[in-house]
């Protein structure tokens, strides 16, 4: 046994907490780490944060917990209004019954005092009165002898009231009712205590959840406009391209790079639920994307100077003098000129090209690379990630070129298209 202990496990204390992490992997795996992103509404900036599997595994014990609580407050509320409404009743018949049977008593009692009363008059008048005819006599023999089968009567009566087995037991049963009453009206009072309490912050808490939805929804329909604001200049060229707001939103969520980040996990609302719920989740969605693509899609100049000497589309060709597509846009320039990434990518393609001579072309994702041709000197290397303002290159006139420039493409799935509206502010 020992040696089985000192095999797999390096101590005792090993040994006893084993069924422990052994139940801990079990939670983990369940309750996996989350990365969650908020937005900071001081700054704009989104901010990631991780939740462990112990504070995700604690929220869902509390929620448990709050549930049941909730669950049982409102059933012991339901189930004992209807059973404190039935003793109520019980113990009011009960009380009627006892009144009418002791008034009853009450009554065969005083009957009983007035005529043992009355026959101790008439036995007197019998006793002390010498001159009472026989007619006088006779009728006040008759007269006790009613008495006397009246109080026989009442003894009878008062008997069996007293003999009853259904009256004699009443005032037990009373006392149980009424204690059972008391019993049942003060857990009665705690739980609409609870029950108030619940419905109070019930009550806070569907504020609170106005309020909160309101200022996401004004702080992402602000932030979709201005970010819709930045992307309007390229509208005209993205329509051209086949493509719509919708679909790079889609696209943008769907990427992940490591300027950009994971990809986007949608906020999952029922059908069911609430429509303001489900706008905002559209609008955090959209919010989301359209944020993405001003960081991915190459928007701005890749030099300082911003000077077109020759735009995108038809002209003469410079060597041949016939008229022949221009698949970029030049650039003036001087050699040595620095030459800046627009966007965050990586380098696919980093030397000589038939025509371009040294050039370097950037994948920025979605389908869009950025080329640079004509360059002197290339700074970076086929592989590399590169952020937006990096060094990739230094003009130059190498390759078909006339003088220093610089000629810059942008292409969509390796076509070329205008770039004007990209470059412009």
């Amino acid at each position: 046994m020992i040696s089985f202990i000192a095999r797999y496990f390096s101590s005792l204390w090993e040994l006893l907490t084993a069924p422990f992490r052994l139940i801990w992997r079990g939670i983990a795996r369940l309750f996996p780490p989350r990365d969650c992103t908020i937005m900071d509404t001081r700054d704009g900036e989104v901010i990631t944060y991780q939740q462990s599997s112990f504070w995700r595994f604690t929220k869902f014990c509390l929620f448990i917990t709050m549930t049941i609580w909730a669950a049982w407050s409102t059933y012991v509320y339901v189930y004992h209004r209807p059973l404190l409404q039935k003793r109520t009743l019980q113990l009011e018949e009960s009380r009627n019954r006892h009144n009418r049977q002791m008034t009853d008593l009450k009554v065969y009692l005083q009957k009983y005092t007035d005529l043992t009363r009355e026959l101790n008059i008439t036995d007197n008048k019998l006793l002390k009165s010498k001159k009472l005819t026989d007619q006088e006599a006779e009728e006040l023999l008759n007269t006790k002898s009613k008495i006397i089968g009246e109080l026989d009567f009442l003894q009878t009566r008062i008997t069996e009231m007293m003999m009853d087995e259904n009256y004699t037991p009443e005032f037990d049963k009373i006392s149980e009712i009424s204690m059972e009453f008391e019993l049942v009206r003060n857990e009665n009072d705690t739980v609409k205590q609870k029950h108030k309490q619940i419905m109070e912050s019930a009550i806070e808490m569907a504020d609170a959840d106005t309020q909160i939805v309101e200022a996401v929804s004004k702080i992402t329909s602000e932030n979709i406009n201005e970010l819709r604001a930045q992307l309007k200049k390229i509208n005209a060229s993205i329509s051209k391209l086949g493509l719509s707001e919708a679909d790079l939103i889609a696209q943008a969520n769907s990427y992940s790079s490591q300027f950009v980040g994971g990809t986007y996990i949608p906020i999952r609302i029922s059908k069911n639920s609430n429509e303001k719920y489900q706008k905002i989740a559209q609008d955090i969605e959209k919010w989301h994307g359209l944020s993405r693509l001003t960081k991915i899609l190459p928007i701005g100049a890749p030099v300082e100077t911003k000077t077109i000497t020759s735009p995108f589309g038809v002209r003469e060709d410079p060597f041949t003098k016939t008229k022949k597509q221009h698949k970029g846009i030049d650039f003036a320039g001087k050699v040595g000129t620095e030459l800046y990434a627009v966007a965050p990518g990586r380098v696919i393609s980093a030397g000589d090209r038939t025509g371009y001579g040294t050039t370097v072309e950037i994948d920025h994702g979605l389908g869009f690379t950025t080329l640079y041709a004509h360059l002197s000197k290339i700074m970076v290397s086929r592989g590399d990630w590169v952020r937006p303002g990096t060094v990739v290159g230094l003009g130059g006139s190498s390759g078909r070129s006339t003088g220093p420039h610089l000629h810059y493409e942008i292409r969509y799935k390796g076509t070329p298209f205008n770039p004007t509206s990209f470059v412009k502010d």
